[in-house]
């Protein structure tokens, strides 16, 4: 425990003075700006001594506890709150711009913050005071503050998202949080002091109380509206070196990997192929299908109501586990969609049950809109905690699990491929065979499960090791400018120009250019942010693609016929690029 502690305090006192602190920063150093100080008058009474302008404030105290204290609840515990409350996993996000807008407008305009805190002021029974809006500040400057994503925030935020936070997780957080917040303080209180020491609170007060607040409207909205990062993407990421020799050794990786695997399933869980074979070719008995558990919302069910496995008795169900960016899981949607269209009337409910695996398949609103354009009508559960991932111990995106009317489960299939064995074994628990009952004809749907030897799935963030790279490897979590080495060795990426690493992504700055050498006859990639994307296939321009709105996949290119080639993509200032899958 001493070593996690240790760990998670060095790791945030290295992120309090990395780049990607920078956004917060003005506000921390103007942390003194929310009040005004009286300028010394004499006195009307000789005998009476002058009064003393206040030469310290609680203000800069309350501005830095308010943003660990916040940052290190919604990280842990955000993700729980929202989901138990059924509200929108941005929520949090949201309300901190609000309150730092409403926070700068009671700096801006004194009555306006007198006005938001009379009726607390009357709870307490006293006078409003202008230090007092230092925590709140610092509460919604929390829910936007987003460090670099190291090993140890990353694991910190896998326990939360999964909802599996215990003691370990909870001091390696606090750790982290102080190591964050120490050399914060440092500087909030030194701009606090520097002010008073120079006069600048006492005669310039009301200016200072106005710029801060301009200041703290303008810094909510630009990192709200991600303006920020591309003044983290520009500046150097001068504490790489030291966060690896802190967070990547090997100490400090065996101590976080067991902090993100601590939990595990139930007892009772489904442990899958411990009683049922993989892709079997006749139906087995399973055991008993785990319900559906800790689901956060349902898409394509009447006025969105959930549904239970309880309930769906007497019904074959087909659960299949999928999210939307994974080429994989959408070559199986036109089977899915298939066997839904032919067999929805005869007894068979399919319910995809999305568990994300990037952080923006955490947003429903994302989820509706890809799963409309992708076509798929069958009901969706919402697994944004990996509750129902991990009642069935899953560990594949796709996965089938094919449950007969008595609630067991009789099939389990991971993986693209086999479909005729999925769809006989739909048709045997529908009662094929049994007389009077009439079955339409089998589907007729393309496998487009490669079978060739393909390039592997290529991740390009910090947490997916080992990257494949020719050349020099991305640095975790800060941004760097390459070069190309040369040609790329086989399955493998190279990179020129600006990028910025993070855990899921890398985000291409200034002449951002990535080499791919691939073997395939498709590749896709999964891209955000807002720009052009210009594909090159062996030195000749394909395609230049317009990317806007919410991450999804993307096809590079197609028709390859399986010859090795090598794929130039140039992307503009911005652009996200997450992860390379082929077939």
């Amino acid at each position: 425990m001493i070593t996690l502690i240790v760990i998670g305090f060095l790791a945030g006192v290295i992120t309090s003075i990395s780049p990607c602190v920078l956004p917060v920063l003005p506000i921390v150093l103007t942390a003194g700006a929310g009040r005004d100080t009286p300028v010394a008058e004499a006195p009307i009474d000789a005998d009476e001594p002058a009064p003393q302008p206040q030469n310290w404030s609680w203000r800069p105290y309350g501005v830095v506890t308010g943003l660990v204290l916040s940052f290190c609840v919604s990280t842990l515990f955000g993700s729980l709150i929202l989901s138990a409350l059924h509200l929108p996993q941005d929520l949090l996000r949201d309300a901190g711009i609000v309150v730092l807008v409403l926070i700068g407008l009671s700096l801006i305009w004194t009555w306006f913050g007198e006005l938001l805190e009379r009726p607390f002021a009357r709870i307490r029974g006293r006078q409003v005071n202008p230090d007092s809006n230092g925590l709140v500040t610092g509460l919604g400057l929390g829910l936007l503050f987003v460090p670099c994503a190291g090993p140890v925030l990353a694991t910190i935020a896998v326990v939360g998202a999964t909802h599996k936070v215990g003691f370990g997780a909870v001091v390696l957080t606090a750790a982290f949080g102080l190591g964050v917040g120490v050399p914060l303080l440092v500087l909030a209180v030194a701009g606090d002091a520097i002010g008073r020491r120079t006069g600048l609170l006492r005669r310039r007060a009301r200016a200072i109380r106005v710029t801060g607040g301009v200041l703290m409207i303008v810094l909510a909205l630009a990192i709200g509206f991600n303006v920020t990062d591309a003044l983290q993407r520009d500046v150097p990421g001068y504490t790489t070196a030291l966060q690896n020799s802190v967070e990547q050794n090997s100490g400090a990786s065996s101590q976080l990997r067991a902090l993100e695997s601590g939990g595990g399933a139930d007892n009772d869980t489904l442990q899958p192929g411990s009683s049922c074979t993989e892709g079997g070719q006749t139906l087995e008995d399973c055991g008993p299908a785990p319900e559906l558990t800790g689901i956060t919302g349902w898409l394509n069910t009447p006025e969105d109501t959930p549904l239970t496995l309880a309930s769906l008795r007497g019904k074959v169900v087909l659960i299949d586990f999928w999210t939307y960016s994974c080429i994989n899981c959408q070559r199986t949607l036109p089977h899915l969609e298939a066997w839904y269209k032919a067999y929805q009337s005869r007894g068979l409910v399919i319910i995809g049950v999305h568990t994300p695996e990037f952080a923006f398949e955490h947003v429903t609103s994302n989820v509706q809109a890809q799963a409309a354009a992708l076509g798929v009508k069958y009901p969706i559960a919402i697994d944004n905690n990996y509750a129902t991932w991990n009642a069935y111990s899953n560990e594949y995106w796709p996965a089938e699990y094919l449950i007969d009317p008595t609630g067991q489960i009789r099939h389990v299939a991971f993986g693209e491929g086999d479909y005729g064995t999925t769809e006989d074994e739909i048709r045997q628990l529908l009662g094929e065979g049994t007389p009077g009952v009439h079955l339409p004809p089998a589907t007729d749907v393309a496998d487009a499960t490669p079978t060739e030897q393909l390039t592997q799935e290529t991740y390009l963030g910090s947490q997916y090791a080992p990257l494949h790279v020719s050349g020099t490897a991305p640095a975790a979590n800060s941004t760097q400018t390459y070069q190309f080495p040369g040609t790329p060795q086989p399955d493998t990426f190279a990179l020129s120009g600006t990028w910025t690493q993070s855990a899921e992504m890398l985000t291409a700055g200034a002449d951002a250019t990535l080499e791919l050498n691939f073997q395939a006859n498709d590749v896709y990639l999964v891209i955000g942010g807002k720009g052009p994307v210009t594909v090159a296939i062996n030195g000749k321009t394909t395609q230049t693609l317009s990317v806007s709105g919410v991450p999804k996949l993307y096809t590079l290119a197609s028709g390859q016929n399986d010859v090795r080639s090598t794929l130039t993509l140039t992307a503009g200032p911005g652009i996200q690029a997450y992860d390379f899958t082929f077939g």
